[in-house]
């Protein structure tokens, strides 16, 4: 599945255009390393998405097309969710 499929059903993003975007920008790693949007997601892939002020990282447990929105959070396991402090986002830049 695409990258940025998955974070829209997951519903880590509300619209696939923004996450794309994110992508596109380098704020989104799969497995430690920078992706685009068409990247391809599977199982046990790790998602960190730089969010500026927060960042995400999540396990991915499943993949599917559609979900309703009670099931999107069974996609993926949350791993880390940290608040990054403004004096840290220059070192986050590079992210």
């Amino acid at each position: 599945m695409r990258l940025d499929k998955f974070l829209k059903v997951s519903r880590l993003f509300k619209r696939r255009t923004v996450a794309a975007e994110a992508c596109d920008r380098g704020r989104v790693q799969v497995n430690s390393r920078p992706a685009k949007s068409g990247s391809k997601v599977k199982v046990g892939d790790e998602i960190t998405i730089n969010f500026n002020q927060r960042i995400i990282t999540v396990k991915v447990l499943e993949l599917k097309e559609h979900v309703t929105k009670d099931e999107a959070s069974e996609l993926y396991e949350l791993i880390s969710n940290e608040k990054v402090e403004l004096d840290d986002l220059d070192e986050l830049e590079e992210f």
